[in-house]
């Protein structure tokens, strides 16, 4: 599942259950990409991928990418 910044118009109640929803679908074995600009949604992640001008500047967990 490719989701590009799938809370950022929403509110912050329905925000939270649009992730709970991935990641149900992620422990149910889904494999899910997510764009986002929040740092709070990406330290989530189990892994992390931070692009600058275009190229990858850090990837890893959240320890190894600083969040």
């Amino acid at each position: 599942i490719m989701a590009d910044e799938p809370t950022g118009a929403l509110d912050s109640k329905t925000g939270r259950q649009v992730l709970e929803i991935l990641h149900s679908l992620h422990e149910d074995g889904s494999t899910i990409i997510l764009i986002t600009h929040d740092n709070g949604i990406a330290a989530t992640a189990e892994r992390i991928v931070r692009l600058s001008d275009g190229h990858i500047i850090a990837d890893g967990s959240r320890e190894e990418v600083g969040l």
